[in-house]
């Protein structure tokens, strides 16, 4: 239920980061791998655009835990995304924790968030070069 006395962050844009130890290494696997190029570029950081949203690749000295999904994107079609990431060299993650397993790289996700409207949806995760997790995600009508 949505509350009615919303805060100041409510008015903001959400604005995901990923770290990289190596950012020239990030970037030829953005390109290579996920067909991605810098929507801009600045020192110790990358801007990308996709869909009308913002995402940036930012230098630095941490590493990512991996244990989670630190970014996904919603694709119309999971199957012609993950073909294409497959042929460009994407290693997809098995998954098998208590409510989420993958079958042939895809997980059917029950109806909790992310899923917007939908029943549920259908999934599949992979690392990147810096070792963030990040997912694909098709929702199901």
């Amino acid at each position: 239920m949505a509350r009615t006395d919303a805060g100041a962050l409510s008015r903001g844009r959400v604005a995901t980061r990923l770290p990289a130890q190596d950012l020239a290494r990030a970037r030829r696997f953005y390109s290579e791998k996920l067909g991605l190029e810098p929507f801009d570029e600045r020192p110790g950081g990358l801007l990308y655009r996709c869909g009308g949203t913002d995402f940036v690749l930012f230098q630095s000295t941490g590493s990512s835990q991996g244990t989670f999904t630190q970014m996904g994107w919603e694709v119309d079609d999971l199957a012609e995304v993950r073909s294409e990431l497959l042929s460009r060299g994407v290693v997809f993650e098995s998954v098998d924790t208590p409510g989420l397993r993958t079958e042939d790289g895809v997980a059917e996700v029950a109806g909790n968030y992310p899923s917007k409207g939908s029943r549920g949806e259908r999934a599949s995760w992979f690392r990147d070069s810096e070792g963030n997790l990040l997912g694909i995600g098709q929702p199901l009508f």
